[in-house]
């Protein structure tokens, strides 16, 4: 895997660097997002840890660029903006994960692995839900014939609706199948991508296909 670091402070690059080469990952390093966008670094990698407090460009703007232009390389924050308002907006512009400074390099290291798996694993195998059709093997989502351009979060979210359509999914089961161990964090981040996955796969309906269960979780609700 090839792991590409946007970060301003070289201690903290190096530091990320050495745990990445020796976790046996290829990595390479970028200091300001003018580069990163420029070089196509979201494109060209097969995961980014990326700063937020950028020089020149700031990591948020990196990160909607990207997304905007179809990019969906699986992208972990990695900053000193620890509120909760800091996390939904690094989620809401298509982050996967989000890690606050400082950081232990264990749980780093897990949750790189942990958005891979997520990313790269790709199984034989297919799922349908009425209009909505998922391969895992390609990573495609189709609704109507027609596909529907997800992040990996998104996709992992609706993969776990659907291998429990029309059944009650908790936020507890979305936390351990997304984030690989229990979210600490605040829970409106799974609204928020929940929110998300309905505005692509919900367009020009009336009702959604997400049922949001009260105090219990979600459901895909498809004959």
């Amino acid at each position: 895997m090839h792991v590409a670091i946007i970060e301003d402070d070289p201690v903290i690059a190096k530091a990320v660097g050495k745990a990445v080469r020796e976790a046996g990952h290829e990595c390479t390093w970028v200091a300001d997002g003018d580069t990163a966008i420029r070089d196509r670094t979201l494109a060209s990698s097969d995961l980014v840890v990326l700063d937020l407090m950028l020089p020149k460009t700031g990591g948020l703007s990196v990160l909607e660029a990207a997304r905007s232009a179809g990019i969906r390389t699986p992208v972990l924050v990695l900053t000193a903006l620890g509120t909760v308002p800091d996390k939904l907006r690094g989620f809401t512009a298509g982050a996967d994960d989000y890690l606050v400074k400082p950081f232990a390099v264990d749980e780093l290291l897990a949750r790189i692995e942990a958005i891979h798996r997520r990313a790269g694993h790709k199984p034989a195998l297919e799922m349908a839900a009425g209009p909505l059709h998922l391969t895992l093997a390609t990573k495609r989502v189709t609704l109507s014939g027609r596909t529907i351009e997800l992040t990996p979060t998104e996709f992992s979210i609706l993969e776990l609706l659907m291998r429990f359509n029309g059944q009650v999914v908790t936020r507890k089961m979305l936390c351990e199948h997304v984030w690989g161990f229990d979210w600490d964090g605040p829970t409106n981040v799974i609204e928020v991508h929940i929110n998300r996955l309905r505005g692509k796969i919900d367009k020009d309906r009336s009702d959604s296909f997400i049922c949001t269960i009260r105090g219990r979780g979600y459901a895909l609700a498809v004959a």
